[in-house]
């Protein structure tokens, strides 16, 4: 659900690359509150009809700030959904006058306070998505998912970044309510398919990433991507990436792929006339191996930025039998 870019996979930031907005925590925030009418959730509901699974509160907490969403949720995940709500909240609230909504989004068709809604719409669909509810929204395919943002968006009004700030909190934190009562290996059925909840909690955390980059540049703001939180979001791109394949830019094309990110972890893609498939482990004798440093990498795999800058800057290397390969890979694939 990634929208309103134009390119494909694995960098390139800005000179605020890697750095958060203050190195704040939730305790500095407080809670998100406030909420009002714009709150409802698709159907007219809002969050006091749907509830916290178990009538949970933040008592229940475990030792350590801890939630059960951690222990279904692997190495951190839980609590980077978290920060990274909170920090595009932060982002949100510095947006102040009458025309900030009507501010423009670098390489996107939309203004920040529709970047906004989205986001606050796609944090609720996830958290029906993770109670195990059933939802429509495209086929799966980039195109149908496009439109299927633009139908939800103009059903809904709110353009103003601080209700949506509150919004997208309050929903990223019942996605997390709603994970805790999950099987880890229970089905879950999304618009990109049936995932695991930890890939759907690495679904979540890579398109608030992908947008909350947008909305920091539209504001010229401090980004919330760390390697950290990037190396959380490969559960998504690795089980996402043949399911976004662009079929012309692959036709025709036989190539192994080793893809490293630079300081973290890699893995293999084998693109056989068409066909991609994905593999943790990185083949023995790739066409071509590719070295990212981690936020260039998501910036890419999202369509942020363009190759050949990031190349030229030295945050994307390429080698091998093939290495002219390496610029034309992100190009391989259709970020939805």
């Amino acid at each position: 659900m990634v929208r309103g870019t134009d390119g494909a996979l694995p960098g390139g930031a800005t000179e605020a690359e890697g750095t958060r907005p203050g190195g704040r925590t939730e305790a500095d925030e407080g809670l998100p509150g406030g909420r009002t009418e714009a709150d409802r959730l698709p159907g007219g509901r809002t969050e006091a009809d749907e509830g916290l699974p178990g009538g949970r509160t933040e008592a229940d907490r475990l030792p350590g700030g801890r939630t059960e969403a951690d222990d279904v949720l692997p190495g951190g995940l839980a609590e980077a959904i978290r920060g990274t709500a909170e920090d595009i909240a932060s982002v949100l609230r510095t947006a102040t006058g009458p025309d900030a909504a009507g501010l423009p989004v670098p390489r996107s068709s939309w203004t920040l306070g529709e970047a906004a809604a989205h986001l606050a719409q796609a944090n609720a669909l996830m958290a029906e998505l993770a109670a195990g509810h059933e939802r429509s929204h495209g086929d799966g395919t980039p195109g149908s998912l496009a439109a299927a943002n633009e139908l939800a968006l103009a059903g809904f009004g709110e353009r103003e970044p601080g209700p949506l700030a509150e919004m997208i909190t309050a929903r990223a934190a019942a996605f997390l309510a709603a994970v805790e009562d999950r099987d880890p290996d229970a089905p879950l059925t999304t618009p990109l398919g049936v995932m695991r909840p930890a890939v759907l909690g690495s679904y979540l955390l890579t398109h608030m990433l992908g947008h909350g980059y947008d909305l920091a540049l539209a504001l010229g703001r401090p980004h919330m991507l760390d390697a950290h939180r990037v190396e959380l979001t490969l559960p998504f791109m690795r089980e996402a990436m043949p399911r976004v394949t662009d079929p012309a830019a692959v036709a025709g094309l036989t190539a192994r792929f080793a893809v490293r990110l630079r300081g973290g972890p890699a893995f293999g893609v084998a693109v056989t006339d068409g066909t991609v498939e994905v593999t943790q482990e990185v083949p023995a004798r790739p066409d071509c191996t590719i070295l990212t440093e981690p936020v260039a990498f998501l910036l890419l795999g999202l369509g942020r930025v363009d190759p050949w800058p990031v190349i030229a800057r030295g945050k994307a290397l390429g080698w091998g039998r093939k290495p002219w390969l390496a610029p034309r890979f992100p190009r391989l694939f259709r970020a939805p």
